[in-house]
């Protein structure tokens, strides 16, 4: 009686668990982003933006948000950390992709990067967050025009959205959580991944 009675309560009370990669190049900011969600999100601080090194590597972060939670994996964005990206492209429910949209000289290659993640098979389905990184900063591109320099309009066929966001001040990030959260939800993704986990 005690499992039955124990079954029903982790069938009813346990919460859906998300995976979501944060790419982008080197210092678009997406380990501040990172640590600004902790701070948003849990019962703990991130990381001050002044102290935090570029990731070599990967770094986890696990909030809780709108009854979910969600496991975000920040990976290195060096030229030479890039090609390691590919291997944790199979279990997530989402991207991420950071830009910092106040350095307008390394738009190209934001887009280049980019691109290489989203013609991979194993992200088939997957929703798309553009971060628009560093809005407190003079001269950073808005969302709209991030949109246009990322050429969203080939996303056809993907859940995306590009939003306006500083790691520095906190702008924006709840509502992304919000969205990526939503999205991955009624994503066939995060369907097959369940079947696939058997969970």
């Amino acid at each position: 009686m005690f499992s039955l009675l124990y079954g029903f309560y982790e069938y009813m009370f346990r919460k859906d668990e998300f995976h979501v990669l944060i790419l982008g190049v080197d210092k678009a900011g997406k380990t501040n982003v990172l640590e600004r969600l902790k701070t948003l999100f849990t019962q703990s601080f991130g990381l001050d933006p002044g102290k935090i090194l570029p990731t070599v590597g990967l770094n986890v972060g696990r909030i809780e948000a709108h009854n979910h939670n969600v496991i975000f994996w920040d990976l290195g964005g060096q030229s030479g950390l890039r090609s390691i990206w590919d291997k944790y492209y199979n279990e997530a429910h989402a991207v991420v992709y950071v830009v910092d949209a106040a350095a307008r000289p390394r738009f190209d290659e934001s887009r280049g990067a980019l691109d290489r993640v989203m013609e991979n098979r194993e992200l088939g389905g997957a929703p798309l967050l553009i971060m628009a990184n560093k809005q407190d900063l003079e001269g950073a591109a808005s969302a709209l025009e991030m949109g246009q320099v990322m050429g969203v309009e080939r996303m056809e066929g993907r859940q995306f959205k590009v939003l306006p966001v500083s790691a520095y001040t906190g702008q924006g990030l709840k509502d992304a959580v919000e969205w990526l959260v939503e999205t991955i939800k009624r994503s066939h993704r995060a369907g097959r991944l369940r079947v696939r986990s058997g969970s």
